[in-house]
């Protein structure tokens, strides 16, 4: 889905900031391999957003950045014909993505590749369809925008999610959380201004429903978290791990009429 939305979450105590930066990326990628997505969304959503892209076939190319496992891969597979390419920077990611591709027989049109998105193998004006949930914030929402608009057809789609403000204006301490580690998040009207000037047309815009954060996402990870602090009973690193994604979980409870994760499709014109 996703590259871990997690990666950037913190915890303040007193003026000391933990990130999970400083995990090692195998430690970080054997907790989230536990989970179905990495990150906030569900299928229904996934489909939404889907109803909004017209004009793909059996000849359409098809890239999902930031996949992680495939959630939301697979979903796409179901109900739209072409070939899709999943990357992410994850070599285990990558391996449960193929796997699950060939559960669903699904491996004769989705492969995933282990590769960044800041390097993506394909020619100018080769895809029809871009997918991100909640990985392009790992490269930068703009730069995503900008440079990976070259590598679609003229009409061809894009589709992000991404962590916005709801309102203008928001308390301390949300912003404190999040600005250090999130400093392109804005309004979803600054996104949509983005997106326009980065040359696309607008299709739609919505956020995403709470329950993709709670019953997608933070739910799933308490059992997630049960088996890594079992796994790594008496391990000081897995706790401060696992209280760094209680924290993110409670900062969203606190707060989730101020920010979350909106869904932006657009058009290259």
């Amino acid at each position: 889905m996703l590259f871990v939305y997690a990666i950037y979450i913190t915890i303040m105590s007193n003026e000391n900031i933990t990130t999970i930066h400083e995990f090692d990326f195998n430690f970080i990628c054997e907790f989230f391999l536990n989970m179905k997505r990495q990150g906030p969304g569900s299928p229904e959503i996934t489909l939404k957003a889907l109803n909004f892209i017209d004009n793909l076939t059996d000849k359409s190319l098809i890239a999902d950045i930031g996949c992680g496992t495939g959630g939301q891969t697979m979903v796409l597979a179901q109900h739209i014909p072409g070939q899709i390419t999943g990357f992410d920077l994850f070599p285990q990611f990558i391996e449960r993505f193929n796997s699950n591709a060939g559960d669903l027989n699904l491996q004769s049109r989705v492969k995933g590749i282990v590769r960044s998105m800041d390097n993506l193998p394909f020619r100018n004006e080769e895809l029809d369809l871009i997918w991100c949930e909640g990985a392009i914030y790992n490269i930068g929402f703009e730069r995503g925008l900008n440079e990976w608009r070259k590598f679609l057809k003229q009409g061809g789609y894009i589709a992000v999610t991404e962590s916005s403000w709801f309102t203008e204006k928001r308390p301390a301490e949300i912003e404190h959380y999040c600005m250090p580690h999130f400093p392109e998040m804005s309004t979803i009207s600054n996104k949509v201004g983005q997106i326009q000037t980065a040359g696309y047309m607008p299709v739609a815009t919505f956020i995403l429903p709470e329950t993709c954060w709670t019953d997608h996402y933070f739910t799933p990870m308490i059992r997630a978290q049960k088996m890594f602090l079992d796994k790594y009973a008496g391990n000081k690193t897995a706790e401060e791990f696992v209280e760094l994604q209680r924290y993110d979980a409670e900062m969203y409870r606190k707060y989730k009429e101020f920010y979350g994760y909106v869904f932006f499709i657009a058009k290259k014109i």
